[in-house]
């Protein structure tokens, strides 16, 4: 994607200004649906770029890195779209009435949090007993290069735990398969078909269809169930490092930073208790007006 830009130029005339070019560029790209890559894309390209400049930097190539002299674009952070807990009961009476592949695929994401390339990418031998299961690796769809597959997002395999009832639609999922003639093997894919793995945008595609067909806000995406199990753990007085590790994030730092709707209840509940810290001062307050509005009416 960058080399066609900058390429041919060798790293010691590479300037600040070259580089806010190559991010002018690169937001022209569009998205497969269309759609202009969002900032946080082209900063990613960047840093990319920084990394090698970097290198070069500490090989005594270049005397400081140009990519940390760019001007980024401030971008306004969008709200998480979270569906509310009555909502999601909505979602899963909906789910529930999917054909059995995509009701496990839709379950399994809302009571796991797992991203669409995890679950794309897990395998009859990444489940164990108890419900566990080991979250390693990603299938992804990239423009160009079709399905690709590689580890997590932060390159760390993690273990979660299902909920019984999914850990029996898995079973019969895997039943339906083999009544359909298949010869399952160890490493085989969950979500597929005879012909194969289902790609992802099979599932983003279908929800999306189900989202409106039954009213769900226009905002809502297949991400959206991992916003909501996010959500409704912190909610429900989960620790933010046990989130995080289920999540596959590195730290609570970017729990913290992203999911702010479990906070605004604590920040009610400081309120609440300020508000009692000083009630008996208004009272008192109160007290004293009433007794000279009588003192006044007395006179």
């Amino acid at each position: 994607v960058v080399y066609p830009h900058i390429g041919g130029i060798a790293l010691n005339k590479l300037r600040p200004l070259v580089l806010e070019e190559l991010c002018a560029e690169l937001r022209k790209r569009k998205k497969r649906n269309g759609e202009p890559v969002c900032e946080v894309t082209v900063r990613k390209y960047l840093q990319t770029v920084s990394a090698v400049l970097e290198d070069a930097k500490r090989n005594d190539i270049l005397l400081y890195n140009p990519a940390h002299r760019v001007r980024g674009i401030r971008v306004e952070k969008k709200a998480q779209p979270i569906p509310s807990e009555f909502g999601m009961r909505k979602l899963l009476q909906c789910i529930l009435q999917e054909p059995l592949l995509y009701r496990v695929f839709y379950l399994t994401a809302i009571t796991t949090g797992m991203r669409r390339g995890e679950l794309c990418a897990l395998r009859w031998n990444d489940l164990h007993g108890g419900g566990v299961v080991t979250v390693q690796h990603s299938r992804s769809s990239v423009l160009g290069q079709g399905i690709v597959e590689s580890s997590t997002k932060n390159h760390r395999a993690r273990t979660v735990v299902i909920p019984d009832l999914v850990h029996d639609y898995m079973g019969e999922l895997f039943l339906e398969q083999a009544r359909a003639g298949r010869v399952i093997q160890p490493d085989d894919y969950i979500f597929s078909t005879v012909d194969g793995p289902v790609h992802p945008d099979s599932f983003t595609r279908r929800l999306r269809r189900i989202y409106q067909k039954n009213d769900f806000p226009p905002d809502y995406h297949l991400h959206t169930l991992r916003h909501f199990f996010a959500t409704y753990l912190l909610q429900n007085n989960t620790s933010k490092q046990v989130a995080a590790e289920l999540l596959g994030h590195a730290d609570t730092s970017f729990l913290e930073r992203t999911y702010c709707h479990p906070q605004l209840e604590s920040k009610q509940q400081a309120a609440s208790v300020l508000a009692e810290w000083i009630q008996p001062a208004e009272d008192e307050a109160w007290a004293r007006e009433q007794a000279q509005m009588k003192t006044d009416s007395a006179g």
